[in-house]
């Protein structure tokens, strides 16, 4: 409960956050965010730990139905990675962090394997691979998610769920 009354006081103020901010936020004495964490120091490293873990983001992709039509499941994908990426880069800009957290190897395979899951049903649809597409709309994401490379421009999730299914020149599918 501490913990996570921390991360949007981080996102917020950066470490400089107070432990009296940090109390009042959990509704706790201070002394009781003393008693649980020793120090305000390991209480901020165990809430950008618990933020940075990518357990949460891959129980949301798990959660798309794979029967729902391929639009809506690559326009989720494209909603949770864009949500994902703007959290992390903003937790980083906040801690003064220049690179990124470490990752724990084959994290981005599972990604790729539970969007994979996700879009097995329309695999005779998809000109790549289930296991490869996952790889790709991560890449537009971050891509699209970052000022330097997007120039400014804002993509909605729409647009880049469009551009991904159809391209520059496809045709949409008419809607049964």
């Amino acid at each position: 409960m501490i913990i996570d009354a921390v991360i949007p006081l981080l996102l917020e103020h950066g470490t400089t956050v107070t432990s009296r901010q940090i109390s009042e936020a959990a509704g706790v004495a201070e002394g009781t965010v003393f008693r649980a964490f020793g120090d305000k120091e390991t209480l901020i490293n165990a809430a950008i730990e618990r933020y940075f873990d990518p357990e949460e983001l891959r129980g949301k992709l798990r959660g798309i139905d794979p029967d729902d039509p391929l639009e809506v499941k690559v326009r989720c994908v494209f909603e949770l990675l864009q949500e994902r990426f703007t959290g992390v880069f903003r937790m980083m800009a906040v801690l003064g962090q220049t690179s990124r957290p470490p990752v724990r190897p084959g994290v981005r395979y599972e990604y790729a394997e539970i969007i994979a899951r996700a879009l097995e049903p329309d695999a005779e649809r998809l000109n790549v691979p289930p296991s490869s597409v996952g790889a790709l709309l991560r890449l537009v994401a971050f891509s699209s998610t970052l000022p330097p490379f997007n120039d400014g421009q804002h993509l909605s999730t729409d647009e880049l769920t469009h551009f991904v299914l159809y391209g520059i020149a496809g045709t949409v599918t008419p809607k049964a």
